[in-house]
């Protein structure tokens, strides 16, 4: 039996990672008494005896529990932004390459990506092991969610019974280029320069759709549309929870279209002249709560999939 810690459990990613667990057999969930749980000291405790503790608090709550465990006490995956750019913690997309997944197998200290990171790395990193892009490539990127991606603050604001009317449409935001997600981007990919990003979220709860046009000039070499799916599905073959579809799949891309489920789903579309990358997944899925669950199961030693819902 294996004694999972979540610190931070009534947040989205808390809670559907809990959701997840409280159905496997093989997992105990531990938690504090209501009097502790804002105390580091025990948070740290716990988090010592636990097998495995996932935080799900701010940055700065989690840098803190970091401090107080050090470097070698307990086994934990961070949800939060504070240190996917820490060379001491591995990145946990074990299917950008087997030196990630090898990594996070070892790892006492795992950094989960963030939900518009996921689909723009998962994009982009295949491309520059190809040699198909330069790090230095001017890119840009666009990102659809479900406004769950904003938390329990946004999800009442969309919930509410008397929002305001503007909510029904899509709404741009961080406008300025400083995503908390860019430097996670920038780093985990070496690149040059970051991308131009632009996040929008709408009135839907879950789901996300990033996306990263593919003119011929960026390319270092010319490829057909047919050639880059062939170049995807050769990065993520044998994945269970990346998928590569054909180009131009049918029928519509709804965002929304695999919300609830924990996988990835790339495809391309457009045509030998201009072509577009596309990243589908439930931003709560493989952009949070699945990507979590799934690097703790490689630390155990587990199928990568065990205990999450892949259609």
């Amino acid at each position: 039996m294996t004694n999972v810690f979540i610190n931070g459990g009534s947040g989205t990613t808390g809670l559907r990672i809990a959701q997840r667990l409280s159905a496997r057999e093989d997992i105990t969930l531990l938690s504090l008494p209501e009097e502790l749980r804002k105390s580091t000291t025990a948070q740290a405790e716990l988090a010592a005896q636990a097998d495995i503790t996932f935080l799900c608090l701010p940055d700065d709550a989690s840098r803190e529990l970091i401090a107080a465990l050090g470097d070698t006490r307990g086994r934990v995956l961070d949800t939060s932004t504070a240190f996917r750019t820490d060379t001491r913690f591995a990145y946990g997309f074990p299917e950008l390459s087997p030196a990630h997944e090898t990594a996070i197998r070892a790892a006492n200290r795992v950094a989960v990506p963030g939900c518009h990171a996921s689909g723009a790395i998962a994009l982009i990193y295949p491309l520059l092991q190809a040699g198909a892009l330069a790090a230095d490539a001017p890119l840009s990127l666009t990102s659809l969610t479900g406004y769950s991606g904003g938390g329990k603050k946004m999800i009442a604001q969309y919930e509410a019974e008397n929002r305001s009317p503007a909510l029904s449409a899509p709404c741009f935001y961080a406008v300025t280029q400083a995503h908390k997600h860019l430097p996670e981007i920038e780093y985990v990919c070496g690149l040059a320069d970051m991308p131009i990003f632009q996040p929008i979220v709408d009135d839907y709860y879950a789901g996300m759709l990033v996306t990263l046009p593919l003119h011929p000039r960026l390319l270092t070499q010319p490829l057909t549309l047919t050639e880059l799916s062939a170049l995807y599905r050769a990065h993520y073959a044998g994945q269970a929870m990346v998928r590569v579809l054909d180009e131009n799949p049918e029928p519509a891309f709804y965002a929304n279209a695999l919300a609830g489920s924990d996988v990835m789903e790339i495809f391309l579309t457009g045509n030998d002249e201009r072509a577009i990358a596309c990243a589908l997944f439930d931003n709560l899925g493989k952009g949070a709560s699945g990507a979590a669950i799934q690097c703790m199961n490689l630390m155990l030693g587990l199928p990568a999939a065990t205990g999450l819902n892949l259609p």
